[in-house]
């Protein structure tokens, strides 16, 4: 294994998972267990199926295991119902871990509030089947669109006619850490404002934004953390209808995840594009192979990647090892501390990213192996992605990204891959160029509504 030189207790899922599969194909076949797992929420399912020990014979790694990749599906997937067929045993455990004293009982409640449906852990008498589904999406590059990608640290927008971008400007705020969401508002307006400035009308506006949509609703996003739950539904949750009423223009928001996939996707001009965008957090999104969506969330800031019990704890969702301590700012200053880094006091995050983004251009070894390193975790976490993903092509964006330190990311990437997981030789993993990498997120989320 390679191991990330600053840190060198990472114990990727992947090495845990291919382990534990090698250890029952060892077994005779009277001493397996077949178990499969879904999520699902209305008539939409995901299963994982997989093959186990026998319920009594290792049932703390069976119930591990399937406490992760349940983790994993409700994050990648959605949904509101867990179900377990084929032990009993492990359907026991996800239910003490998946309510609401539970230790996943973040989890628990979030979906809960995200499909405003009560939470269940069933155990199934047969076994599941997928029930998936697919939408177009994005491509329309008729008229005088905007696109605004709202991210953690920045805003961007940009103001684009029949596909080109005339305009396009990044500004730094501060939405995770401001309680008054009438300061979210006026951001957004502003921004929108000006994109609309430099061209002779707006035919349509789409949105890029962490967080999950429901009818360019926001049921939840990680932008909104400060502001208070109460006022919520009167001023968060139509925030965007509400700016694109003052503007005049209809409004298509989606997840930016699947806005970087979806600016991959346009680019190479075909499908199964998993995006990834390493910024404030991790957000991810997936083009399939028919070029559309799947309705799935791609929240990969949450779902496991370190299996190391003293692995750095989202203060978010409460759960160690997950994506968005690995591919994200935080990444980086987790890291660069880890090496003896000591930052200039009352500096942002992202204004930590940059100091050690510079130091990265200029050579400065600890920087350059704080990058080699997020590149190793990538290594070690592609190949547990393409579980779920079918993966052409994977796209690479957001600020930590940027310049030599992204060049770094996915040098280290491809040695892991193409030195531990050779099967995955033919993945593409196409890094945009500077322009596209910092504005290509707001160009695509203009083509998001349909020409009218």
């Amino acid at each position: 294994m390679i191991i990330p030189v600053l840190d060198p207790h990472f114990y990727p899922v992947i090495a845990f998972l291919e382990t534990f599969e090698r250890d029952v194909a060892a077994l005779p076949p009277e001493k397996r267990n077949r178990i499969v797992l879904s999520v699902s929420h209305g008539d939409k399912q995901e299963v994982y199926a997989l093959d186990a020990f026998r319920d009594g014979e290792d049932d703390a790694r069976n119930c591990f295991l399937a406490e992760r990749l349940t983790k994993t599906m409700l994050w990648l997937y959605g949904g509101h119902r867990i179900g377990v067929y084929g032990s009993k045993t492990v359907y026991e455990s996800l239910k003490e871990h998946y309510c609401g004293n539970g230790a996943r009982a973040f989890d628990f409640d979030f979906m809960q509030g995200v499909y405003e449906q009560p939470f269940t852990v069933e155990l199934l008498a047969e076994e599941p089947v997928r029930q998936g589904a697919s939408y177009q999406v994005g491509g329309h590059l008729k008229g005088c669109r905007i696109g605004f990608d709202a991210g953690g640290s920045d805003r961007k927008v940009s103001a684009v006619i029949d596909g080109e971008p005339v305009y396009s400007e990044e500004v730094v705020w501060h939405p995770k850490t401001t309680e008054d969401p009438h300061y979210h508002y006026n951001e957004i307006l502003t921004a929108m404002k000006t994109a609309a400035s430099k061209m002779p009308r707006v035919d349509a506006i789409g949105v890029s934004s962490a967080g999950v949509y429901i009818d360019n609703k926001i049921m939840t996003a990680s932008l909104f953390l400060k502001v208070d739950k109460k006022k919520y539904g009167e001023y968060v949750k139509n925030m965007y209808l509400n700016v694109a009423g003052e503007i005049g223009a209809p409004v298509e928001v989606a997840n930016d995840g699947d806005v970087t996939a979806l600016a991959g996707s346009m680019e190479l001009g075909e499908g199964r594009v998993l995006g990834i965008a390493m910024g404030t957090s991790e957000a991810a999104g997936y083009i399939n192979a028919e070029g559309g969506l799947n309705g799935w969330l791609s929240e990969l800031a949450f779902a496991p990647v370190d299996l190391n019990p003293e692995a750095m704890r989202d203060e978010w969702s409460g759960d160690t090892g997950v994506g968005c301590k690995y591919f994200s700012q935080d990444a980086v200053i987790k890291l660069a501390e880890a090496g003896g880094r000591k930052f200039e006091e009352g500096l942002t995050p992202a204004e930590k990213l940059k100091v050690m983004q510079k130091l990265a251009e200029e050579r400065d070894p600890l920087a350059e192996r704080v990058f080699s390193d997020i590149g190793v975790y990538l290594g070690y976490t592609l190949p547990f992605y393409a579980r779920f993903y079918e993966m052409k092509h994977v796209l690479l964006l957001g600020r930590v990204m940027s310049g030599r330190g992204g060049t770094l990311i996915l040098e280290h990437c491809k040695q892991v891959l193409a030195e531990q997981f050779p099967a995955l030789a033919p993945l593409e993993i196409v890094l945009p160029d500077e322009n596209s990498r910092r504005v290509g997120q707001s160009v695509a989320a203009a083509s998001l509504p349909a020409d009218r």
